[in-house]
């Protein structure tokens, strides 16, 4: 009978104190980066039915959200916004709007809790009447008339005092506009958190139901990445950092891991992933129907994209996760 090996590596998984000592992956509430729907109005929290758990806040109504998730220790929080009822139009000019739902909310947060890191995504989607992320001509998203558009939306959101803008829009050319718009505005001290390598993904549609920013005829696969493409994806990542970029985004994550590995490998620069809309309906449905722990899975998930090379994370399951790890 053969010797038994003297390699055990068990004895490295036997207690939870030694589990702990030997991991090799952190996940912390100041990797998680939690995403706000931002919308007009006062007082208003409403739930969002595609999204168990996440809501519709005003302005207002963000503060104390913020405040309670910064205390559980989340590391930033991603605003996204609405115009008023009847307030799209062809150009989404409602995203330039300084009393806008964002530019509201980035105040009234910056005000009560200044140590918050506030994040503003950037795009025309949510505002626009045809729901594309760009000015129509033609037909089609003219991508170098949409740039101006964008750098009075980044500056707007700068100039209430966001301290990150991230674009969304995956128009060429974005990125060094923005930073230039920026700077020429007085704001070089805002970070540009570029979406550089975001894919077509059918793991949106809650999001969109939740922003209405569903395109109204067409898809978006002319400006976003084809989810068969990674290298173009590492070309994205290398031009968004060339042009001014001081972090990147990967997005969405699971069914893109190995794009987030290889960025992670191509560049020093801080990387964030976004674990997507659709990614957390599955845990929350999977969770209704009794088939599994949905707070464990977030835990794994999240773990896991830690593990491919995230350094942060943005997700809907910050909160509940912030907490998991807390009662650890």
């Amino acid at each position: 009978m053969p010797e038994f090996p003297a390699v055990r590596p068990r004895r490295l998984r036997a207690t939870a104190a030694m589990r702990d000592l030997v991991r090799e992956t952190d996940l912390l509430p100041r990797h998680l980066i939690y995403p706000l729907f931002i919308v007009p109005g006062a007082g208003v929290r409403r739930e969002i039915a595609q999204l168990p758990g996440q809501y519709h806040l005003s302005a207002d109504a963000a503060v104390p959200e913020v405040a309670a998730a910064r205390a559980e220790g989340i590391g930033g929080f991603l605003l996204f916004g609405r115009p008023p009822a009847g307030g799209k139009d062809a150009e989404g000019s409602g995203a330039w709007d300084p009393t806008g739902s964002v530019q509201q909310a980035v105040r009234a947060i910056r005000a009560a809790v200044p140590e918050a890191l506030l994040i503003t995504d950037v795009c025309l989607c949510a505002y626009t009447d045809h729901g594309h992320c760009g000015l129509i001509k033609a037909g089609a998203v003219d991508n170098d008339a949409t740039l101006p558009l964008l750098c009075r939306t980044a500056v707007s959101h700068a100039e209430a005092g966001a301290d990150v803008v991230a674009p969304s829009d995956m128009m060429d050319g974005r990125v060094g506009a923005i930073r230039t718009a920026l700077d020429g505005a007085g704001h070089s001290g805002v970070a540009v958190l570029s979406y550089a390598a975001k894919f077509a993904s059918g793991f949106y549609g809650p999001f969109r139901d939740a922003e209405d920013s569903t395109p109204s005829f067409g898809d978006r696969r002319s400006y976003q990445l084809d989810p068969g493409n990674a290298r173009q994806a590492l070309a994205e990542v290398a031009q968004d950092l060339a042009e001014g970029a001081d972090m990147v985004m990967v997005k969405p994550a699971l069914g893109y891991l190995d794009v987030l590995a290889a960025v992670r490998s191509a560049t020093t620069a801080p990387l964030v992933a976004y674990n997507v809309s659709g990614e957390y309906a599955l845990v929350r449905a999977a969770e209704r129907a009794g088939w599994a722990d949905g707070t464990a899975l977030a835990l794994e998930i999240l773990t896991g994209i830690r593990r491919a090379g995230a350094d942060a994370v943005i997700t809907y399951h910050a909160r509940e996760v912030a907490r998991a790890l807390g009662r650890r």
